[in-house]
């Protein structure tokens, strides 16, 4: 048993040790017992008496202990539990009295008081607060601001629409807080009023000093198909892809990424608009300004292809320097032929530079110049009237494609098919696929034509029907067919006989083709031959003014004058002889003799 000292020994009188015993042991009560107030659902000092396994057990006075799980005491800052027995935290008390008997604390719920009362105290000074975005939600994003949940609409993420936002994610941001409601736990936040802040005090130093030719440094902002925007520092700048680089680029995220800091230079700067247009490739030697030295025209180069497109390919000869091969380039002989059947995209080619525009920095390429051309071959081995043969490739309405090789095809037109036949006829008689015999008419290399013929395989039989029909020459036949255009005679041979509706008689009137029954004989006179149509032109008008012509000389030379003209045309035209007269005549004429005599 621990005895006092004398209070007399101690110079203290007994009422004053009592009074001071008194208040020591009120102040005790009132600090350990909190006998001003209940502790529950407030954040309290507790004591760690003890660390069992994966919980603390954690004195909060009132002689109430609770257990803590260590999990909830991981620092931040290391990743570890930092805590040992004696040490003082700060924990939220949930309920002192559980079903277990002890108090229900908890650590996280009193650092997140914690972390209210600062982030209430910024919402009122409006001070900028840290934030981690981890995750998207319908509308917006959920942060994380020290701990506690906030959310950050989409339409505060920043003044301009953000196509991705994975660079921004997991990474700290600086917010502000739009509103704070702590009973229900309400967090809204805002990057965007940082960004408008940030941007409305640099934006106006920027821009003053803002030229075209000034050299800047910036941080990709945003990546879109047609370049990206570049923040200068409070001011947005736009590079467009055609100003990345001096090579050709697809897309700019090929050599871009948001976050990436970039140097770039003024291009324009549009005083009103304030808008300032950037360039990247400015920054290096322009390429072109060797070209003529390194690919002068009619040159054989080497190139890699680069981009096919619908009406050629392109080709970079070195970087920044690319040409055009245009699809009429590439081949010879596959003309209607896509681009991307010819080569394909990081080939190596060789190419001839054709042609160099140093105005629209174009350079125009051919592939084809490269090879052979096989129209040139073709035709220096086979000349005009040379027999070749080939497959039918195609039939057409005016003739018929033999492929002579696998890279040339002639044309067969329909007129040099057949001597006999024309047109369809013609036509008619050959199929894909057929194995045809024809002589070379005519070969270009030029305009990449050969001319083929059929027909001339075999003698025309004009030859023959002309030397049968001469012209001039009377010839008799039997009408076949009569209709508005004139008759129709079959004259014997391979040709028919055609008198046109002018030719059919001498006047106009009687000039009627329909007249001429089938069947009937009638003889007419040759005007000509036509190879073309394949016919033997006459005219029956014309047989009877000459037949006209030779009875009125015959009449005329007559010496006895005793036939008048008419009397001569009438024999002529009725088929009779005009010196047969009639014998009222002869009497006549023989009295009248007598009596001049007499």
């Amino acid at each position: 048993m621990i005895k006092l000292a004398d209070p007399a020994a101690l110079g203290v009188s007994p009422d004053m040790l009592k009074t001071a015993l008194s208040e020591s042991f009120e102040d005790l009560l009132a600090g350990s017992l909190s006998l001003d107030g209940n502790i529950e659902k407030t954040v309290v000092k507790g004591i760690v008496t003890a660390i069992e396994h994966d919980v603390a057990i954690v004195d909060v006075g009132m002689k109430a202990e609770g257990r803590v799980p260590l999990r909830e005491f991981v620092s931040h800052e290391s990743g570890e539990v930092e805590l040992t027995v004696g040490d003082s935290v700060d924990v939220f008390v949930d309920n002192l009295d559980d079903n277990n008997g002890e108090a229900r604390l908890s650590r996280e719920k009193a650092r997140r008081e914690e972390v209210m009362d600062t982030l209430e105290s910024a919402f009122k000074a409006n001070e900028k607060v840290s934030g981690v975005i981890f995750g998207k939600v319908k509308g917006g994003f959920m942060v994380d601001v020290s701990g506690v949940l906030a959310f950050l609409p989409g339409s505060q993420m920043d003044a301009r629409p953000i196509r991705d936002v994975t660079p921004y994610m997991y990474t700290p941001q600086e917010l502000m807080i739009l509103k704070l409601d702590r009973q229900k736990g309400n967090l809204i936040v805002s990057r965007r009023a940082v960004m408008d802040e940030s941007r409305g005090e640099a934006r106006d130093e920027l821009l003053e000093g803002m030229a075209e030719g000034k050299q800047l440094e910036g941080v990709v902002k945003n990546i879109t198909d047609y370049g990206a925007f570049i923040d200068l520092g409070g001011v947005d700048g736009l590079l467009h892809i055609t100003d990345i680089a001096w090579h050709r680029i697809n897309h700019p995220s090929e050599v871009l990424s948001v976050g990436q800091v970039v140097k770039v230079q003024v291009v324009r700067f549009d005083e009103k608009t304030k808008r300032v247009s950037l360039g990247m490739k400015q920054m290096n030697n322009d390429p072109w300004t060797e070209v003529d030295g390194k690919y002068p025209m009619g040159t054989v180069v080497k190139g890699r292809i680069t981009n096919i497109t619908d009406y050629g390919a392109f080709v970079e000869l070195s970087p920044g320097i690319e040409g055009l091969i245009h699809v009429s380039e590439m081949s010879w002989t596959r003309k209607n032929v896509h681009p991307g059947k010819l080569v394909s995209t990081s080939e190596e080619v060789d190419v001839m530079v054709l042609e160099i525009d140093h105005e629209k920095r174009r350079i125009s390429l051919g592939l084809k110049q490269c090879q052979d051309n096989p129209w040139k071959v073709y035709t220096e081995k086979n000349k005009e009237g040379t027999e070749v043969e080939g497959t039918v490739r195609s039939v057409t309405d005016f003739g018929i494609f033999v492929g002579l090789t696998e890279e040339i095809d002639g044309l067969v037109h329909m007129s040099d098919i057949s001597w006999e036949k024309s047109g369809e006829d013609a036509l008619s008689e050959y199929k894909k696929g057929d194995t045809v015999k024809a002589v070379v008419l005519s070969a270009d290399a030029d305009k990449e034509r050969v001319s083929l013929g059929i027909k001339q395989l075999g003698e025309d039989p004009m030859k023959a029907v002309s030397g049968a029909f001469k012209k001039g020459a009377t010839v008799t036949g039997t009408v076949t067919e009569a209709d508005d255009r004139g008759i129709t005679l079959d004259i014997g041979g391979e040709m028919p006989g055609f008198v046109k509706r002018a030719d059919v008689a001498r006047d106009k009137a009687e000039q009627t083709p329909e007249n001429f029954k089938v069947g009937t004989e009638v003889s007419a006179k040759v005007l000509s031959v036509s190879a073309r149509d394949r016919r033997v032109n006459l005219t029956i008008k014309g047989l009877l003014m000459d037949e006209e012509k030779a009875a009125v000389a015959e009449y005329a030379s007559s010496s006895s004058g005793s036939a008048t003209l008419g009397d001569a045309l009438g024999a002529a035209l009725a088929g009779a002889k005009p010196a047969e007269e009639k014998p009222a005549k002869k009497a006549a004429a023989k009295k009248s003799t007598k009596k001049d005599a007499e």
